[in-house]
This record gives structure tokens, sequence and C-alpha cells, in this order.
């Protein structure tokens, strides 16, 4: 068993090393890459990625990645393919293949078939003078210095590089499509993630009371209000439902310190000025950025006009599991 000292050497090392592996791709981004991204993003059918070994796990992830920011995408195993499953490729698909080798008895197979059909093979390859990259035709380089494992053997450097350049034609067609935030909430509805992208504060407010007071109503009342409406605020508002202030237990504490006589006091002497106010058309982790920012712990809710609609407490937002 190596010391403790040499684990954390052997990370840092592995580490390094994938790190230049990532740097260097720098240098083949070209005009290869541009027409890759240019034609995935005008392709009428879908992308197939295709590979063997630990480059078909990345072809997997890269296929999720496509599928979830707007590009339709499967994959396709290259040893399932030349036994039945090249059935999956229809005519106006693209088709990529991740080899590190280019050479590997499956793929030398593959590659002249999807040339007969006349798809477009686009080749994510670690040798640029392999026989994938000959039947290529768009070939991205993907050429690693020297795995991260200690015999260079183990796919490693090879794997991330092919992931880190499959993430950047991702995103460029991201950035072709303009792909939005509100796009992805569609392709993502479950889950926190998906919570953060659609749900709005209009989905967990309506189900709270709505404590409400006017300017002149006394403390005893207001406290009254605070307590059977049970969110630990007063908000006050004028005649026409407009918000003025907000009362809260800390303006309550406030005031037990600094009055002596409460009886003459009413709900506009203590409340707190301009409270913070969120739209019920907004997204709910804003409203949650915002409690965060100021330390709060709920928010008035109010209509376009600045009208008094509710309040968005904390737990509302714990409790459909946004953080």
């Amino acid at each position: 068993m190596k010391s403790s000292d040499e684990i954390k050497r052997i990370a840092v090392q592995v580490i390094d090393e994938e790190e230049k592996a990532v740097a260097n791709l720098k240098n083949y981004v070209d005009d290869a890459f541009v027409k890759a991204v240019e034609t995935l993003y005008s392709t009428r059918g879908r992308v197939v990625v295709t590979g063997i070994g630990k480059s078909a796990n990345i072809a997997t992830k890269i296929v999720s990645t496509l599928n979830s920011t707007g590009t339709p995408a499967l994959f396709l195993h290259a040893a399932d393919a030349i036994h039945g499953d090249l059935g999956m490729v229809q005519p106006d698909d693209v088709v990529v293949c991740i080899s590190k080798s280019g050479n590997t008895p499956e793929i030398k197979v593959l590659a002249p078939l999807i040339k007969n059909f006349g798809n477009t093979l686009i080749a994510l390859v670690g040798n640029t003078d392999s026989f994938l990259a000959a039947q290529a035709d768009i070939v991205l380089n993907c050429t690693v210095a020297h795995e991260a494992c200690p015999n260079n053997l183990a796919p490693t450097s090879s794997t991330t590089a092919q992931l880190v350049l499959g993430d950047a034609l991702a995103v460029a067609l991201i950035a072709c499509r303009g792909f939005s935030a509100s796009d992805f909430a569609r392709f993502h509805p479950g889950g926190a993630l998906g919570k953060q992208l659609y749900l709005h504060v209009d989905n967990l407010f309506r189900q709270n009371e709505r404590p409400q007071v006017g300017t002149e109503t006394t403390v005893r009342d207001t406290i009254l209000e605070m307590t059977t409406k049970r969110l630990g605020c007063a908000v006050v508002t004028d005649d026409g439902g407009h918000v003025l202030g907000i009362v809260t237990d800390g303006d309550l504490r406030r005031m037990m310190k600094s009055h002596r006589d409460i009886e003459a006091l009413t709900a506009g002497d203590i409340m707190s000025h301009d409270p913070k106010c969120v739209a019920a058309s907004e997204y709910a982790v804003n409203a949650l950025h915002i409690m965060r920012a100021n330390a709060i712990t709920q928010l008035v809710v109010v209509d376009d006009r600045g009208r008094y609609e509710g309040v968005l407490h904390l737990h509302d937002i714990l409790r459909e599991g946004i953080i």
C-alpha cells in the first residue's frame, strides 16, 4: 500500500497529465471543427454517436448532452452496429465515430458501411493517420501525448480529451441554435435542476394565508393577524392593496425594546418600509437568491402594479427541493 503522501502525489500527477491533454486540444480547434459544427447544425436527421470500449462510454455522455441541449442524438455501439443495429442509422443522419486508435476491428468494419450508406462520417480520433481518419468526411483531432495511466495503457487522458471535445461541439451547437434556459427547462422537467428552470413563485405561495393589515391597525390586532396566519409577518397595505411596509417578528422585538407603552402604536408606526418584494411570475430560484442576499425568510409577492398578492416563505422553496 502506498503512503498517503504518495497517493496524493499520484492524484496530482494524473490531474496535471489530463490538464495538459485538455489544454492541447485548443491547437486542434480548426476549420474541421467549424465544419463539423455546421454539419451537425444543418442536418435534417439525427446525430448518431458510436464507439467501442471506453470511447463508447464517452459517446453515451455526448449523446445525453446533445439531446438535452436541442440536438436530437442517439448512441450506437460499434460492435452492435455490425451485428444488426446498423438499421438505426437513417439516410439523413450524421454519424460521429469516437476512437483513440481509429484502427480497432469493429471500427474498420463499421466505417466503410457508413460511407456506403451515404451518411456523413465525422471521426473524433486520436490518430489522424488511422483507418477511421482516412474514411471520415471530417476529422476532429483528439490526440493525446500520454495517458495518465503509469503504463500508458488505460484510457484516461484520451477519454477526458474526447469528452471535452464532445462538450465543445455541444456548446457550440447551443450557441448556434440560440438555445435558452427556457428551452433547456423543457428537456429537464424533473429533479432540482428542472424545478429551478420552470418553477415560478406563483406555483408556491397560493396555498399560504395572506396576512394583511392597514397602517392604522393596532399593534394588538397586527400581532393577532401574524399569529393566525402563521407566516411570521403581516403586510401593510393601503386601501388599494399597494404594499406600504411589513411587520415581522423582528419589528415586534424592536418595538418592545424601544417602547414601554405599546397600546397607542399602530402597524404604520412599527413597520419596516420598502419590504423585499417579488413578482408572482418570477422564477422561484431567483426568489431564493433574493432571500439569501438579504438574509430573510419571506418575500412579499406583488402583481405587475405593485399590489399585494401574498407571501412566499423560505419553507415553500425548501419543500420543493430546489436547494
